[in-house]
């Protein structure tokens, strides 16, 4: 009997354990961006460059927005390109981000700037 319990006892304990190892045990540091058109006319072929890689949507609406999100590997400036709606091209280089860096950036695009906006840690 004594021994049915030591096993019920493990059954339960071991799985608990696991799931509290697996809910606290792993973080991945990622960067949540948000492309927002704030201009009254579309933006076309918007390209975001980022240490290691880039990212981009063909088209943005007015008043409408694109998320992205992505691991950042290595250290450097982000970059945005875009034409706007008289097909002039425009880019601009934002602020350096950090291997390791986590949180949010947004970045408004209007006709002819983009404005960086970022909350990231460390």
């Amino acid at each position: 009997m004594q021994l049915l319990r030591l096993a019920m006892r493990r059954c339960f304990l071991v799985p608990g354990s696991m799931l509290l190892l697996f809910a606290t045990g792993c973080h991945s540091h990622y960067i949540q961006a948000t492309l927002t058109n704030r201009s009254d006319a579309p933006l076309s072929v918007i390209q975001v460059e980022y240490p290691s890689a880039s990212f981009g949507t063909q088209q943005l609406q007015p008043g409408a927005a694109f998320h992205y999100r992505f691991k950042l590997l290595g250290s450097g400036p982000i970059k945005v390109s875009f034409v706007d709606a008289h097909n002039g091209e425009h880019a601009q280089t934002g602020p350096s981000l950090n291997e390791g860096q986590e949180g949010l950036l947004n970045i408004d695009l209007t006709q002819t700037r983009a404005d960086f906006n970022q909350l990231l840690r460390p």
